[in-house]
């Protein structure tokens, strides 16, 4: 069973057109596929592959719960708390449980078992499948809620057994994003050639590199913008995979559709994709190799 993460630097690029295509190019190919939507903040995989939602989870996360009757305002609970969670003014304990990350250091460390561990919601997940038979789950951020992370874990640990799970990460380099890509046995890096594509290629290589994944890189309208991307994947050993420009994908996006679908010359493209990124696989060791023929 392979994971493959696709990520990106920033937004825009095609990530999820990527993601996407990549789940019904597989589904074609009779390939038992999973589509994991982690980017819990504004997910939309589900405007494209159009799937059924069969049952809802939420998602919970440990916080603590202060008993006053056994408080006796020792403050310690916060000073162990590194996230000020937990304020303590004298006798007065104040709780801010968006900012806890239920490590339970403070119910552990309460002399007189004050604090204690209660549930609070930050999000749900649904669960689905669509037509083509690409299982489905996508995590929903509460709004309002400051971490995603807690969600993403909760997708993932929710993900269906599949031969191909393919992860559609959110954009960017921070906390969210490693959480959705940890683990996996693979990762595509989009990107667009331009300046601000190549300036935020560079951050997620680095990202990637501390991971110690194999990855590849591939450029989303490629025939468009400048050469220095191309270059820079060059001087590093990257594989690069090219996705040209093309209007009418751009058309089938702004109505739901995806390419593989609407426009027939893509089912190849995507094929061919998968084909290379499944190729570097071992089914032995389960890793993959690093060079991805352009």
């Amino acid at each position: 069973m392979m994971r493959i993460a696709i990520a990106s630097g920033k937004g825009g690029t095609g990530k999820t057109t990527v993601a996407t295509n990549l789940a019904l190019a597989a589904a074609a190919k009779n390939v038992p596929v999973a589509y994991l939507d982690c980017d819990v903040e504004e997910p939309n995989g589900a405007l494209f592959l159009k799937p059924d939602t069969e049952r809802e989870l939420n998602v919970e996360v440990s916080v603590p719960a202060i008993d006053l009757k056994k408080c006796v305002g020792c403050g310690i609970c916060g000073k162990i708390c590194q996230f000020n969670a937990i304020a303590a003014l004298g006798e007065k304990i104040l709780l801010f449980p968006e900012l806890c990350h239920g490590c339970g250091g403070c119910w552990l460390a309460c002399p007189t078992y004050a604090v204690t561990e209660s549930k609070r919601i930050t999000g749900k997940l649904q669960i689905g499948q669509n037509t083509e038979g690409v299982k489905f789950i996508q995590g929903l951020l509460n709004i309002g809620e400051a971490m995603s992370p807690p969600v993403i874990k909760a997708v993932k640990r929710a993900a269906p057994e599949a031969e191909l799970t393919i992860i559609d990460s959110p954009p960017g380099t921070s906390c969210p994003v490693i959480e959705s890509i940890r683990d996996s046995n693979y990762v595509i890096l989009v990107t667009e050639p331009t300046p601000f594509g190549l300036n935020d290629l560079k951050l997620a290589v680095d990202m990637v590199k501390a991971l110690v994944l194999p990855f590849v890189v591939v450029i989303n309208r490629a025939d468009s913008g400048d050469d220095q991307t191309r270059q820079f994947c060059r001087d590093i050993g990257a594989g690069i995979i090219e996705i040209p420009d093309s209007r009418k994908v751009a058309e089938a996006y702004s109505r739901g559709e995806l390419a593989f679908n609407a426009v027939p010359e893509f089912r190849d493209v995507f094929t061919g994709l998968l084909d290379k990124i499944l190729a570097t696989a071992n089914p032995v060791s389960g890793q993959l190799e690093r060079s991805v023929e352009r």
